[in-house]
């Protein structure tokens, strides 16, 4: 009936969330990818195994590299000065968390990586018959993928 609360759960919109970087990097975020993880699969068989297949079990597990993507804002550089740190190799290692927000802006769904620093940082793309927005890229390298609810 209309007015009433519907019993059923919609899923979230993949459009609201934020992203916060360890250590006093913040900006917003157009977009965010890479947040895959899986397991190396290890087969095994032993001699007097009465099954003539191997068997399968889990192994290492592996995190793709992350993508994060914003629009370019003058006088902001904090990408290229953390970037810029490698080089030197005086990386700071630091956590990043990325949250799916509801329609409250409250955290639902929320993905931490550790240890994470810039593995690549592209600027964007110029064009003079475009009208679209200057956005620039930071690829991370991590050390671990933990996905929680709020």
């Amino acid at each position: 009936m209309a007015g009433e609360a519907q019993d059923n759960i919609w899923p979230l919109p993949k459009f609201h969330f934020k992203v916060e970087v360890e250590g006093g990097i913040s900006a917003s975020f157009q977009e965010v990818s890479g947040l895959d993880t899986e397991v190396d699969v290890v087969e095994y068989r032993h001699g007097d195994s009465p099954e003539f297949s191997t068997i399968k079990m889990p192994g290492l597990r592996k995190a793709s590299d992350v993508t994060l993507k914003k629009g370019t804002f003058t006088g902001d550089v904090d990408f290229y000065d953390w970037y810029g740190e490698t080089l030197m190799n005086t990386i700071e290692r630091r956590t990043v968390t990325i949250m799916l927000l509801n329609e409250s802006g409250d955290a639902e769904i929320i993905w931490t990586l550790t240890n994470a620093f810039p593995k690549q940082v592209q600027g964007t793309d110029l064009n003079s018959s475009s009208s679209d927005v200057a956005v620039e890229s930071l690829v991370l390298a991590h050390e671990g993928l933990v996905i929680t609810t709020a």
